[in-house]
């Protein structure tokens, strides 16, 4: 089931699982610092409240009562921004992560923007491979400075979506939630 993060309880629980994620993916890639660094400055419960009011939606998967994974978007012009997917490791390679790249890509598709773009560390080579096989391209690396002497050096992947509406703006994307 995929939830909408639409109250503090919610949002306190992306964070939470945030936390576990990150820190168990990434301090081996980025080391501890930067993954609590990135954690405060993004992932926190704060921050989360912030993106929401700036746009972003984010949604919680969850199973049996069980939250497994999270993912954020951000709709940009004619595009769906994918910021944020994660699944426990527990979860892993047992399809949650498909099911919620279909769910993101309906919802873009529903609202008719042409594409779906995120960036994945440039170290990340197991995400890479699965969203080049889902039909990701990879246009080029990006490095963004994300302060206190922190950057990240990632790719830009892309999907364009076929069958989308045309002259749907972004901004509707919430009206879906709605129904």
């Amino acid at each position: 089931m995929i939830i909408p993060v639409c109250d503090e309880h919610l949002i306190d629980a992306v964070a939470l699982l945030a936390a576990e994620i990150w820190t168990e993916h990434y301090t081996p890639i980025i080391g501890p610092r930067q993954v609590e660094y990135m954690l405060d400055k993004f992932q926190s419960s704060s921050a989360i409240s912030k993106q929401i009011s700036e746009n972003f939606l984010y949604y919680i998967i969850e199973i049996n009562d069980q939250h497994v994974g999270y993912f954020g978007l951000e709709p940009k012009n004619d595009q769906l921004f994918l910021s944020k997917l994660y699944v426990r490791s527990s979860h892993r390679g047992k399809g949650f992560g498909s099911k919620a790249l279909e769910f993101i890509e309906n919802l873009a598709i529903q609202q008719g923007l042409k594409k779906i773009v995120l960036t994945v560390n440039k170290h990340n080579s197991v995400t890479i491979e699965k969203y080049l096989k889902m039909g990701f391209r990879n246009i080029g690396p990006i490095v963004t400075d994300i302060g206190n002497g922190y950057v990240m050096g990632d790719f830009i992947l892309e999907k364009f979506l076929h069958n989308s509406k045309s002259n749907t703006p972004a901004s509707n994307m919430r009206g879906i939630l709605d129904h």
